[in-house]
């Protein structure tokens, strides 16, 4: 569990479930678990595109989930925020499906890229991983203050000066820029979950931001490290106890609550 070829799996692991503990809290205060569903499936053509070119495939998720979050945002100025959702989703879930019907080489990446390949991380993979996490943990960082007011009160954070639908596009290019690190890791269609799961169960848990991202981020880290030690075990796919453990935490949570 341990081995030289494990460690890769590890490390990323957990620096995946850190960025999906921090973005997470933000993605259940504002209610955009659509989003977060929507923007790792709408990212994942990209990998198919990234394939086609021959570039790395995390360019190809980084550039569509961008597109995803520009779209939603972009559309929901003139329309409900799930419909936007919904029509960025159709549009870049029609374009994968042309990607994938230029090649005959992707099923196995395919596949990965849905359901996640963690055990699979090569060495190669950690630097654009570490990179691309502290960007996320940076822009959360610069914009915390701001996020939070826009996340609990658009008429109170226009009121102090802040920007609503500026807010609104930074909350969307992090979210992007998480779920392109954790679709490799977790898949496209679990991702959510690593997101939701533990953010949902340290809000049940307390009321301070600070306290609730800790608490995120550490549930998010014991989810990541013992599905990886599961599938490991038992041969199961990872994403299968990151979305029963994640159910998991916040159910536990509530009942504490």
């Amino acid at each position: 569990m341990f081995s030289s070829f494990m460690i890769n799996t590890w490390v990323v692991a957990t620096l995946v479930a850190v960025v999906a503990g921090t973005v997470g809290f933000f993605v259940v205060l504002r209610g955009s678990s659509f989003a977060a569903h929507a923007l790792p499936l709408g990212a994942f053509p990209g990998a198919a595109a990234a394939d086609l070119l021959g570039i790395n495939e995390l360019i190809g998720l980084v550039v569509f989930s961008g597109l995803g979050a520009i779209g939603i945002s972009q559309l929901s100025r003139k329309g409900p925020h799930d419909v936007a959702t919904a029509l960025c989703l159709v549009m870049l879930l029609g374009l994968g499906t042309l990607f994938l019907s230029m090649t005959t080489e992707y099923s196995q990446g395919v596949y990965a890229l849905l359901f996640g390949e963690v055990l699979g991380i090569s060495t190669s993979e950690i630097a654009p991983v570490a990179a691309m996490s502290a960007v996320a943990i940076a822009a959360v960082a610069v914009l915390f203050r701001p996020l939070l007011l826009s996340s609990i009160s658009t008429e109170l954070a226009e009121a102090r000066g802040v920007s609503s639908r500026r807010m609104e596009l930074c909350f969307l290019g992090i979210l992007a820029f998480a779920t392109s690190i954790s679709v490799p890791v977790v898949g496209a269609l679990l991702v959510f979950s690593l997101m939701i799961g533990p953010a949902a169960g340290a809000r049940s848990l307390t009321d301070r931001p600070q306290w609730a991202i800790f608490l995120s981020v550490g549930i998010a880290l014991i989810t990541v490290w013992v599905s990886i030690a599961l599938s490991y075990v038992l041969n199961w796919p990872v994403g299968f106890f990151v979305g029963s453990i994640g159910a998991l935490s916040y159910g536990m949570g509530r009942a504490l609550r």
